[in-house]
């Protein structure tokens, strides 16, 4: 039996595997994922001729290439050849596993985490790798009970065929003039190469690779991450500025006012699109959606869905309800029309700029002709992890009690006058999320107040700042 080893338990998330370098993540647990990885691959991809093989790609975090190394070692003693894609986006690993015919895939990120953070989002086959199938991971890793074998490591350039199958879907005729900023994520040299593919004017902002992000976080859905986009787009005239978070899986978008577009709001220029095509097609969203959104698709013949947060959990319930468009206020769109079904903020971009350059209104005219809302941001409220799922279930049952018109997909959400809030427990953090909208300031006020009030009820005193 080979050698067990026991990760810390705050890195087994419900998404992925993610904790701060030299604390509770070290080398031995990327070599250990590594092993365990490779022994789940090998006992589940079949008994297909030759060898199993995994792609490999790591961000551009400081920390990153020691990791990937030390993962390289770990799946190959497992038996498992790794197909090694180096520097490179989230999404373009997704694409490695699909393009290369791999029976699974790790990318080495810490995403949108702070720059001591690091982390694996891993597939197995063509699906997500996520919630049981961590915990599996770290119980075969904890009792030894890995394969052992001698893979072989190859160094696979996919970048020119990667850029060359997110410009395929581009057929513009107006030329869109762009202000790019991937926040020195890893999504840097893929973005100024897209660029250059494509016409009209564009400004790159922040475009080199560098982990200890110096100019700004790497989280285009935070207002003030989006600072110098917003001032670059003002400027200089453009019609529409983009920006991508750390490893590429989720976008953020400015109009040519300054006006930041909100995932939903994007979801809603892409739907348009793709159900004038695909007619009563299904649309999901998760539950931090506008309304808005769910009534746009409804009265342009699609069928909305809400649905969980979490990019695993949205991917799986495209592929049950073989949904061609999904996305996530987080940023994270998924396109099965066309492509794979995946998070990818490159394509996602090519997308909507393809959509803006076949059309004669501009961004900013979209934007106008959008309902008014009035809504809070995203509220996160510290909740301790063994309090939080009792608390939802507290005011689940307080609700019942009243007779509220409750949506339980993912916690509550509460419909209210003109309006809506929602209060769910995080799958990664010790904290609460909720939102709150409504169609007038006084609806809006009601329902931060109802929420509020719910959280008193069920003993968690919280402010909602004004």
């Amino acid at each position: 039996m080979s050698q067990a080893h026991v990760f810390d338990a705050t890195i087994l998330r419900e998404y992925d595997i993610r904790g701060i370098v030299g604390e509770t993540l070290h080398a031995a647990d990327a070599s250990a994922i590594g092993r365990a990885f490779g022994t789940i691959v090998r006992r589940e991809a079949g008994n297909g001729p030759g060898r199993r093989r995994v792609a490999l790609a790591r961000d551009g975090r400081l920390s990153s290439p020691e990791l990937a190394a030390a993962l390289a070692d770990g799946l190959t003693a497992s038996g498992v050849d790794v197909l090694d894609i180096g520097l490179a986006p989230t999404p373009m690993l997704y694409f490695a596993v699909h393009e290369l015919g791999a029976d699974g895939g790790i990318q080495l990120t810490g995403s949108h985490n702070p720059p001591d953070y690091n982390g694996f989002k891993m597939m197995l086959g063509k699906a997500s790798f996520f919630g049981q199938r961590i915990q599996d991971l770290g119980r075969i890793a904890a009792a030894g009970d890995l394969l052992d074998g001698s893979g072989e490591r190859h160094a696979v350039d996919l970048f020119e065929r990667y850029i060359d199958r997110l410009v395929a879907d581009y057929h513009g005729v107006r030329p869109i003039d762009v202000v790019w900023d991937a926040g020195n994520g890893v999504a840097g040299p893929a973005m100024a190469a897209l660029s250059r593919r494509l016409p009209g004017r564009h400004q790159l902002l922040y475009a080199e690779v560098d982990g200890h992000f110096p100019n700004h976080h790497p989280d285009p859905t935070v207002a003030e991450n989006l600072v110098d986009l917003i001032e670059a787009v003002r400027a200089g005239g453009f019609e529409i500025g983009i920006g991508f978070d750390g490893d590429g899986d989720r976008i953020g978008v400015v109009d040519g006012e300054g006006r930041i577009i909100w995932g939903d709001q994007i979801l809603q220029i892409l739907a348009d699109d793709v159900l004038e095509r695909r007619p009563g097609a299904t649309i999901i969203a998760d539950v931090k959606a506008s309304q808005a959104l769910f009534d746009h698709v409804a009265a342009k013949g699609g069928r909305p869905l809400m649905w969980k947060t979490g990019h695993s959990l949205i991917k799986s319930k495209m592929v049950e309800t073989e949904a061609p468009l999904a996305g996530e206020m987080s940023g994270h769109i998924f396109y099965k029309d066309g492509f794979y079904g995946h998070d990818d903020a490159l394509y996602v971009a090519i997308r909507l700029l393809d959509i803006l350059s076949r059309g004669e209104r501009t961004l900013a005219e979209r934007k106008d002709a959008m309902p008014p809302l009035f809504n809070t941001p995203e509220l996160r409220f510290d909740c301790r992890e063994d309090q939080k799922f009792p608390v939802i279930e507290a005011v689940k049952a307080e609700l019942a009690r009243t007779g509220a018109e409750v949506n339980d997909t993912d916690g509550v959400r509460v419909r209210q006058g003109d309006g809506w809030w929602l209060l769910r427990a995080s799958n990664t953090q010790a904290v609460l999320v909720g939102r709150a909208e409504a169609l007038s300031p006084e609806g809006l006020e009601a329902c931060k107040t109802a929420l509020t009030e719910a959280l008193a009820k069920a003993g968690l005193e919280v402010e909602i700042p004004a």
